[in-house]
């Protein structure tokens, strides 16, 4: 009995951890939430961004930029999903580096970067139709922010 005992705490311990360390997306609390990097409340819905690392800790931010210059402190390798609000969606996340960017003046962001995510290419070309400015893959943007 006493096995028995031991081996369902073992699986109860087991199961645990691995449910505290799954790898997944939290929801941005819109107002209340505030930024990893600047600590900013998050209030934007259409820049918001979020980083999941491989152990399954969230970092949330207030805009692109901020998880971009977030980068410079962690190992890359070790996050598991690049996550971002995109313009004609507010509020709903898509993967970042699948994702389309646009810098552009006509488009103000909460940190001064212009900087706003499209889900597809050709969202983010009518827009750049509309207000100008320079799109990029998320490779490229990183180049562009970290020089």
């Amino acid at each position: 009995m006493k096995n028995l005992s031991g081996i369902c705490l073992l699986v109860i311990l087991f199961v645990t951890l691995l449910v505290g360390c799954s790898v997944k997306p939290q929801p941005i609390v819109y107002g209340t939430d505030g930024c990893h990097f600047c600590r900013m409340t998050i209030v934007d819905q259409q820049h918001a961004a979020q980083m999941v690392t491989k152990k399954g800790k969230v970092f949330k931010f207030d805009a692109v930029e901020c998880m971009v210059n977030h980068l410079k402190e962690l190992d890359s390798n070790d996050i598991a999903l690049y996550l971002c609000n995109f313009y004609t969606e507010p509020g709903k996340l898509i993967d970042a580096t699948e994702a389309t960017f646009l810098i552009s003046d006509g488009i103000p962001s909460p940190m001064g970067e212009f900087l706003t995510a499209f889900n597809t290419a050709s969202e983010a070309e009518l827009e750049q139709q509309k207000h100008g400015g320079h799109l990029f893959t998320w490779n490229e943007l990183l180049a562009e922010l970290n020089p």
